[in-house]
């Protein structure tokens, strides 16, 4: 709930029809599932303007509408005109959570986000009510509005922050005001905005510089930067948690047997269902917050055993036979390279298959890093089907290595790709094939 008149000196915004007694009940953006007696903001996307929907906003009873265009006509509630409503957003947001003393834990990295977040609240969720972003909302419009569902019935909330502009973790994580903070890893994602590996990190660690009191941060310590950040930052709690180096949350005889990763910390073994190595540390980082909350291992071993991972990330299918690595959700260099590695670990008596969709957001470095790619999936894979003219790159090294032409496929999309898997190539049973490729490429496509 809030007052009209807090609205106004939250976002700074220029009040018409005023009336200092009204009293809001909600934040909206969407006019389609506004309730009564909630404030429309009217946010203007790529593909649509919130200002076009006001008029609908009003007829389902909105009290208020937030808008960063002057008023054409007189309405009959009030308006609020603001810079930018998106910012407007963000600063209610803001505001609302700052009314709860609840913790708030914030998890980034190029690699795993959702993942991690998904495992810290399904674990911390035995003993907790907790709140958490709804799929991959992590951006300036998807975190505020999941803080604004924060109500007096929720004891903390693990949300995660995502980016691809300089500014946007810093940005987010004042929103959020997090009291603990876990950074995943730093790789080469969106290089086209941050330009190298460097610029990734300074991006990330703005969210342990904004931390909240008691200031806890959890870092990878198998990570080059954060490695470095471990030793040299002041004034934060600092955790680690890794595989190689020593550290406080280290995970030891890490194997898989058929289609699951075992591992053991303080000689305490853990189970997950996935063939991804690189989930030991999303783990990691899970069992140092859960430990911090007082959860025993035994709690967290049984809840991990029961973890589901989220749809379309190495995910295991079985089709007539055929197994499936469904890794379609989104692709960059090291996600690849560490889905590679989990197709590697694969004994199966068939061939290897590969479908590769273009990685996007790489910038100048996209020519080489799907160089490497090429090379890298020369040394494990079969058969290659690429899907786009960056994964082409990738093919065309593929081919030149393989010395053989009639195992590479190079194709414009993914419904192309669909037809030579399927009608050319015919995977029999035992063979393996892994669908990777970025968002945008709609490798899903293939699995419909």
């Amino acid at each position: 709930m809030f007052k009209l008149t807090q609205i106004i000196e939250i976002t700074k915004g220029e009040p018409y029809n005023f009336n200092s007694d009204l009293e809001i009940k909600g934040i909206s953006i969407d006019s389609r599932t506004i309730k009564e007696g909630e404030a429309f903001v009217a946010i203007k996307g790529r593909c649509f303007d919130g200002h076009d929907f006001i008029e609908e906003a009003i007829n389902k009873k909105a009290r208020l509408i937030i808008v960063s265009k002057k008023p054409k006509k007189n309405y009959p509630i009030p308006i609020i005109l603001v810079r930018d409503t998106i910012e407007a957003l963000g600063d209610i947001a803001r505001f609302h959570r700052r009314r709860f003393s609840i913790p708030v834990i914030a998890i980034t990295g190029s690699n795993g986000k959702t993942t991690a977040k998904e495992m810290l609240f399904f674990i911390l969720s035995k003993k907790f009510k907790v709140l958490k972003n709804q799929g991959t909302q992590n951006n300036q419009i998807g975190l505020p509005l999941t803080l604004l569902k924060l109500d007096k019935s929720y004891q903390m909330a693990v949300v995660e922050l995502g980016t691809n502009h300089f500014g946007e973790i810093d940005y987010l994580s004042k929103i959020a005001s997090a009291n603990i903070g876990i950074i995943l890893n730093i790789g080469p994602s969106h290089l086209e905005f941050f330009k190298n590996l460097r610029g990734v990190y300074r991006e990330k660690y703005s969210l342990i510089n904004n931390l909240s009191f008691p200031n806890i941060g959890i870092l990878n310590s198998d990570d080059q930067f954060l490695n470095y950040a471990l030793k040299t930052t002041k004034g934060k709690f600092l955790i680690s948690f890794g595989l190689k180096r020593r550290c406080d949350f280290r995970a030891e005889e890490v194997k898989i047997i058929k289609d699951l990763l075992t591992f053991e910390i303080n000689k305490q073994k853990f189970f997950l269902r996935t063939l991804g190595i690189f989930n030991v540390y999303n783990a990691l980082a899970s069992v140092a917050v859960a430990r911090l909350f007082g959860m025993s291992y035994n709690e967290i071993v049984n809840r991990l055993k029961k973890f589901k991972f989220p749809h379309s990330r190495l995910q295991i299918k079985i089709i007539n036979g055929i197994l499936f690595i469904d890794d379609t959700y989104n692709a960059n260099p090291s996600s690849l390279k560490e889905a590679l590695k989990a197709l590697k670990m694969i004994k199966r008596d068939g061939r290897k298959i590969i479908v590769l969709a273009d990685m996007l957001e790489l910038g100048k470095t996209e020519t080489d890093f799907h160089l490497q790619a090429g090379l890298q999936i020369s040394k494990i894979c079969d058969i290659m089907i690429s899907v786009g003219k960056r994964a082409g790159i990738s093919a065309e090294v593929f081919k030149k290595k393989i010395k053989r032409t009639d195992t590479v496929f190079m194709c414009d999309s993914s419904l192309e790709a669909k037809d030579i898997l399927f009608n050319k190539i015919k995977p029999k049973r035992d063979d393996v094939v892994l669908l990777k490729g970025s968002r945008l490429m709609q490798l899903e496509k293939i699995l419909e």
